[in-house]
Order: C-alpha cells, then structure tokens, then sequence
C-alpha cells in the first residue's frame, strides 16, 4: 500500500502535504514525492527513494511554493524503489500529475498501446499509464483544456478502462484550483475544510487540518475546488452522501513521549481494551448491538477469514464459538480460501478480522463468501473502510488509530471482540446460562486491570531480549488458547527483529522440529493455567532434555514450574480463554526489546507496510 494525501486551498501546499506524508509514513517508505502548482502555473515535482526525510532534506533546498499539491510516500509493487520510480507521476506534457496506491492489472497492455499511439514511458511502474491514460482522453478537448469538466470527464473515461484497484489523485495545469481523486478497493477519504479541501489514503493524515470527512466508495471520483467537494459515479452520475465526523484526537496518532510507536501502542492496550468494553460490557452482562442484524437462526457453521495477527485472532475465535455457541467453526487464511472452492452457503456465518478494514485478500473472501448467501459480520478497526460498506454488521474494536506497522492494541483488541461476540451469541441463543454469561462478563470487565499487570513484566522481558537477541532462532509453543498465542509471540519476532522464530502446537514439536533443538535454540513457552498445563510441562521436559532453554510464560503463584525451566514470567491469572490477550503482552516486549538490542527500525520493518491492500 502507499500513502497519499493532497490539497487544494489558500495555503501553501507544500508544508501540509509534508506533514500529511509523515503522518503516513507507515503505509510505505520505499520512496515519497510531491507535486505543487506554482505561482507560474508550472508543475513543479521532487521525488526521491528512501524514507521521507531524504525527500525533506531535499525539500529544505527546493521547496516548490503553491495552493494545489499532491504527496505521496510509497510501497513497490511494480518497479524497484528508485527515484524515477518515485510517485508523483506526469503525462508526456508534463501538464498533468498522477500519484496512486493499488495495482493496475492491464497496465501492460495499456502501455502497449499508449505507446503507439507516441506515449513515452520513463518509468517501471503501473501508475504512469494513469498519466498518459488521461492525457489521452484530454485529446478530445483540445481548445477546452481549461474547463474543469472535461478532465474530471477525462479522468472517469480512463478510469473506466482500468482494472484492478487504485485510490488516485489527480490535477493539471490548466486547472489551478481543482483536485480530483478516485478509488476502487484502495483507500481513499475527502477531508473538508473551510476554502481548502484536502484528500488521504488514511484519516490522521487530515486530523490537524479537519474532523469533517467524507468517505470515498468504489467507483466514485471525488471533485474537489476549494469552497466544495462533490462525489460523482464513473458515469457522472452526482453521489450525496453525509460527511463523517471523527472524534479522534490528534495526538492519539502521535508518539505521546514514547521512542517508538510500537511501544506506545503496547502500553495503550489497558486503555484500548477498556475503549473496546465500553457499552457493550456491564455488571448485566454482555450485549452487542451491531449483532441485531444477525439472523442467529439461520446459522449451522462459522468460517473466520483474515491474514496474519488477525488470522491469529480468529483461532481463538473459533475456539470460543464452538466452546460457548456449540457450532462448527473453521479458520481460513484469506488469501488461500479466495482462491479455493469453500462449502459455504445461507447457512454460513462469514467473520472478516483486518484490523483496517481494507486488506485485499479478506475483502475478496467477503464477496466469494456473500456471493454464496453467506451473513457477514466485519471486525475491523477503521469506520468507514472498504469492508464495512458491503458486509451484513460491523463490529468495531474501538481502539483508536494503531501506527506501527505491526499489530499490538488492535489484535488484543480482535481476541477481545470475537470473544465478546461468541458470549453474546451463546446468550442470545440460550447456549449459555445467564448466570454464565454474567461471570464471563465480569471477568471481561477485569482485563483491562489484568492487561496492565502484564505490563509490568516489561523489565524482566528486556533482560530476556539480551540472552536471546542474538540466537539465530527460537521456537514458542503452547497447547489450547497458547498455541495462538505463540503463533502470534512468534510473529512479532519475526516482525521486528528479524530473528527467525516458529510458532507450534506444543504436541507436534516431536513431529519433526524436536531434530533441530540444542542448547542454542531457546524455547518460549505458554505455560498458564489450563487443563493441558500438564501436558505442556511435560513437552517442556521434552525440550530440556534436549538441552534447549526455556522461558516460561507462566500464571502467578505457579512455583511448581520452576523446577522445569530455565526463566518463569510470571502473569495474573486469567480464564484460559483471556490467555492470548494476556500473555502476548510479555512477548510483544520481547520482541521490541529484541529489535532494538538488534538495531533494527521498530515501526517500519524493512519490506512490510501496515495493511496490504494489494495481493
């Protein structure tokens, strides 16, 4: 995914493009430019590969001076990262300017057949034959090239041909005071202000600058002046549609005194969790509204779709609907059921979890799955995204905007929503006794606290991270809820710090991977309180026999687990079912104490962006 954001007003363009791309910055950092309408009505672009601080030192020597503008900071699909590649990208006059986030599918054979028509290419990517797309539909509006009409006609004709996903800006020369953009699949959100509108792949982008936005769906361009903005179909057909306000605060997006978002957002995870029970979690009980759309009766089965944390997520969920809801329940990576032949039909309740509400993978499950009559029920954390605009509810996590490119608050806060979920239909559906349901919900109200005191293992982790952080590799396993959990601790390594790590049903670990162990491998094990606990202590023993290191994950006053490993964290005690929130805590700090004992740059990990909204 790549990061856009773009103005038309009063101001000058240039620093509030540059704040907006910072602001954004995680959604890719290969490479970022900017394209300002001078004085002289001349484009004006610079663009550099690497970080957005290259672009700015640049900036601070050649800053273009203007009142239209579009920035963009990228992450390669098609072209390696370089300067040319670099967005924003112009037509063969140079009157006309392109930035755009998604993949053109036939930009191959568009490009074929610009290019006979005397279009010439300079660069690798797919977004340049936006350009020159454009600039052929202008053709026919020679003498006119002014009028604001024909190039947002121009751009909807273009755009027509297209396939795949984009979220685009677009100005020209000719037209000093209009922006246009346009989306399908890619995220892309209008900010309102007064005598200046803004556009953004994302909404903190906007914050300092407006709370009015008005949401772009797919297939629509947005035509932006700096006293209006107005939504219009590809066929021209004018879209009303009530902006959104937010209510986020701007420093919400900020680091608020911590080196790295990452370990903001983990600290925040008290908060974001008591954010996600509000009003739906009382001394009564549990209810979520969002579920009254649900025709719980017509449901037999529950598929779960989603891709990395998120499918990590749904593992705890299906455990918790077949636990309380006794329905069958399956886990499907999202990018393999799109491609597979699944037994899914009106029966079927479909669970998305993306965390932004715009991964392209869970989007196109959600289709195949409605295409069969299946519900679908949204979990995501961005209101307004793709997704909630084609499923049957939403349920949102309420956690505030994450910015570090791996998950911390919104997949504890995805485990906390699947299990509220799977309570609240076990109490609709009398699967659970009222009494039942009332201790469970108490229990949820505590975890906010228990979370916290999870918290405080954050010193003992970093003595962790310095026996490990340079070890080549590293297991975590753990049986029931702690499998999950270790997939999950084991991401986050991986993640971050670049240590290879696996995660493993502690059972399957003498199903091959036991060959590997020796007194250099450390295993991390999920060791709180269960029923299978005794099967895990005795997977810990298989492992010590081999000389390997253990650090235990363990629950307090559990003394009897010293004897077997080599390092116990310890961690309130919780249901088995609030281990994954719990116990990801300690291991979301080792990884960041892992990363930074490494050297490696926490909230942009080299080649990952925050949510992938390309295949």
């Amino acid at each position: 995914m790549c990061g856009i954001v773009g103005y038309v007003g009063a101001r000058n363009a240039t620093p509030i493009l540059l704040d907006g791309l910072r602001r954004l910055e995680y959604r890719g950092y290969d490479s970022a430019g900017v394209a300002v309408l001078n004085a002289n009505g001349k484009i004006e672009i610079r663009k550099t590969e690497g970080k957005l601080n290259r672009l700015v030192d640049v900036l601070n020597h050649s800053a273009p001076s203007g009142q239209l503008g579009l920035g963009h900071t990228r992450w390669a699909t098609h072209g390696a990262p370089n300067d040319t590649n670099a967005h924003p990208h112009a037509d063969c006059t140079g009157r006309l300017v392109v930035v755009h986030n998604g993949i053109v599918e036939n930009f191959s054979e568009l490009r074929d057949e610009l290019a006979t028509l005397g279009h010439r290419f300079i660069t690798e990517t797919d977004t340049e034959v936006l350009a020159h797309l454009i600039e052929e539909e202008m053709k026919g509006n020679k003498g006119n090239e002014g009028n604001a009409l024909a190039l947002v006609g121009a751009v909807q004709r273009a755009l027509k041909r297209v396939r795949g996903t984009y979220g685009i800006g677009v100005f020209d020369q000719s037209n000093s005071a209009l922006l246009i953009a346009a989306r399908h699949f890619s995220p892309l959100i209008v900010g309102l202000g007064q005598g200046e509108n803004f556009i953004a792949s994302d909404i903190p982008a906007l914050l300092p600058h407006t709370r009015k936005m008005l949401l772009i769906d797919d297939g629509e361009v947005a035509v932006l002046t700096r006293d209006a903005a107005r939504l219009y179909t590809l066929d021209n057909v004018e879209v009303e549609r009530d902006p959104l306000i937010v209510n986020w605060d701007v420093q919400a997006a900020e680091k608020g005194g911590y080196p790295h978002f990452f370990l903001k957002e983990i600290n925040e995870q008290p908060a974001a969790l008591a954010n996600a029970l509000r009003g739906r979690v009382d001394e009564k009980g549990v209810h979520l509204s969002e579920l009254d759309a649900i025709d719980f009766a017509r449901i037999k089965r529950v598929t779960l779709l989603a891709c990395g944390s998120s499918y990590h997520a749904g593992l705890v969920g299906k455990r918790v609907i077949e636990e309380w809801v006794h329905l069958p329940a399956e886990v499907n990576i999202a990018s393999e059921f799109r491609y597979a032949s699944p037994v899914i039909d009106d029966q079927t309740l479909a669970i998305l979890i993306t965390q932004s509400g715009e991964t392209a993978d869970t989007i196109a499950s959600m289709r195949l799955a409605k295409s069969a009559g299946a519900q679908t029920l949204a979990l995501t954390n961005v209101v307004g995204s793709s997704i909630t605009r084609g499923v049957t509810t939403t349920v949102n996590l309420q956690v505030g905007p994450e910015v570090g490119v791996v998950a911390s608050k919104t997949f504890s806060a995805q485990v906390l929503l699947l299990e509220l979920i799977a309570l609240d239909w076990a109490k609709r559906t009398g699967k659970l006794d009222s009494l039942r349901v009332t201790e469970l919900a108490q229990q949820f109200a505590r975890l906010p606290d228990m979370v916290e005191g999870a918290l405080g293992t954050d010193n003992q982790m970093k003595q962790l991270a310095e026996k490990i952080f340079a070890r080549k590799s590293c297991f975590f396993f753990g049986r029931g809820f702690g499998y999950p959990t270790a997939l999950e601790g084991a991401l986050k390594l991986k993640e971050i710090s670049y240590l290879h790590a696996e995660g493993y049903p502690a059972g399957e670990l003498k199903h091959g991977p036991i060959a590997m162990l020796d007194s250099e491998f450390p295993i991390i094990a999920i060791a709180m309180s269960s029923p299978t606990l005794e099967k895990v202590v005795s997977n810990i023993q298989e492992v010590r026999a081999r000389k390997a290191p253990v650090i235990a994950l363990a629950t307090e006053e559990d003394a009897a687990i010293r004897k077997h490993v080599d390092e116990v964290v310890y961690l309130p005690h919780v249901p088995e079912q609030f281990t994954p929130i719990v116990a990801t805590v300690p291991l979301q700090l080792l990884a960041y104490h892992v990363a930074i004992a490494r050297g490696c740059d926490v909230d942009q990990p080299r080649n990952l962006a925050k949510s992938v909204t390309v295949e």
